[in-house]
């Protein structure tokens, strides 16, 4: 795969890259001018670079697998499609959703970028069954290389969230400009529950957004979230009654977002995120090189196996929290 990057023209901000090594390769616009938040790199030599061959969008309703897409006018509405294992995300969710990021990031026809798990459930998590039998096992998994294409995303991103949202269906949407929630949406983050560790930046993140108080209640205790509380503590934007609401209602946050002058548009973004963004990569690569060791201690494996076996015993397998 090549480098993701993409040099502004006429002396604007340069789009941001991601590299491979500790060398950064630049473009002639970038070696004018160094893009606002830096490349993700990872400084030991680990990190892949993250473009995927790109193809453009066709209006209309397309399936990729486990993830629906949905391009409409500029809108690009990316859907988990697992309702039988209440939207649990496996290795390959993993890598179709990084990959269909990237391409909305290189298609000029895609202004906005719509996530959502369906008008019932965004995502139950991690698949246990798939987590246990593949799980990372260096900065290049899967579920690793998404955060780094997320927190590198051009487009604006809106998540819908109705339903369940636990463990990475909670911090991801730490990510994202919008987060609309209907009121029986459940946003937990279990992780110490399981002998695991926060991910995707939630321990940084997660106290500058509520304080150290309430981001210990959700981190060390695993506390659960309905969609007013997350709206009162400002993990959502707006609440809805159901998920046909909140849907609609993602559809005209994007319209309006899709309306507005795009370089503007991307260059705030990017001034949102400057003085947090390296702080944030080396919070996210030291958590996931913690979370690599957890998953392998015996409070993890017998956390995780517990969860699996009682679902076996069940015969419902149906994803998760990581």
């Amino acid at each position: 795969m090549n480098q993701l990057s993409s040099g502004s023209a006429n002396g604007t901000i340069p789009r941001m890259g991601v590299c491979s090594g500790s060398r950064r390769r630049r473009t002639p616009d970038m070696a004018k001018s160094s893009s606002f938040v830096d490349s993700f790199c990872h400084r030991s030599g680990t990190g892949r670079a993250l473009r995927v061959p790109f193809a453009p969008f066709i209006q209309g309703k397309h399936m990729n697998d486990l993830i629906k897409q949905e391009r409409h006018e500029g809108v690009l509405t990316l859907t988990f499609d697992r309702p039988d294992k209440l939207n649990a995300l496996n290795n390959r969710m993993y890598t179709q959703l990084a990959d269909l990021l990237l391409a909305a990031d290189e298609d000029d026809q895609t202004g906005v970028i719509i996530l959502t798990g369906g008008a019932s459930c965004f995502t139950s998590g991690n698949d246990l069954a798939d987590f246990l039998q593949h799980p990372p096992t260096d900065l290049d998994s899967p579920a690793f290389r998404l955060m780094r294409v997320v927190i590198h995303l051009q487009k604006p991103l809106i998540a819908a969230v109705c339903g369940a949202a636990i463990g990475i269906g909670t911090t991801l949407l730490l990510h994202c400009d919008q987060v609309l929630v209907t009121r029986n949406a459940k946003l937990r983050m279990p992780f110490v529950n399981l002998g695991l560790c926060p991910e995707f930046g939630a321990s940084l993140l997660l106290p500058r957004l509520l304080g150290h108080a309430r981001a210990a209640r959700l981190l060390l205790w695993g506390d659960s979230l309905d969609g007013a509380a997350a709206v009162a503590c400002g993990l959502a934007n707006e609440l809805f009654d159901d998920g046909q609401q909140c849907l609609e209602a993602a559809e005209r946050m994007a319209r309006r977002l899709l309306a507005l002058p795009r370089e503007s548009l991307r260059q705030t973004r990017q001034l949102l995120k400057q003085t947090l963004m390296p702080e944030l990569q080396a919070t996210i690569r030291q958590e996931n090189l913690l979370f690599i060791k957890r998953l392998k201690s015996p409070e993890a494996q017998t956390a995780l196996n517990a969860i699996l076996n009682r679902s076996t015993d069940k015969k419902s397998l149906t994803g998760q929290p990581s």
